[in-house]
């Protein structure tokens, strides 16, 4: 894991995230898309900080409402925060309930 105070590039900070995702969460699927020049000129995006969608399917989410399977993320993510990412847009599913849709 790295620290939050360094500035890193979109790639990095998604190869990151990725990192602390899997290791906290052990996903089937997990897609995590840079959407920072989406947002330029955005007050929370002029210190550099990123704009993320991730897309997060595992089996640790079982029988956990939204708001828990968030707050694991963002726990996952707490170190980058807000110095690397400043905006989150999260998706995060079952295996089952994936297969459903």
């Amino acid at each position: 894991m790295t620290s939050g105070n360094k500035m890193t590039s979109g790639n990095k900070r998604i190869e990151i995230i990725r990192n602390n995702l899997q290791a906290a969460l052990n996903p089937v699927t997990l897609d995590i898309t840079d959407d920072s020049h989406l947002h330029a000129g955005h007050a929370g995006a002029q210190g550099g900080a990123g704009h993320f969608t991730v897309n997060i399917v595992a089996e640790k989410f079982k029988d956990m409402n939204t708001v828990t399977r968030h707050r694991l993320i963002y726990d996952a993510l707490a170190e980058l925060m807000p110095d690397q990412i400043h905006a989150l847009s999260i998706k995060a599913s079952t295996p089952e309930e994936k297969q459903a849709l």
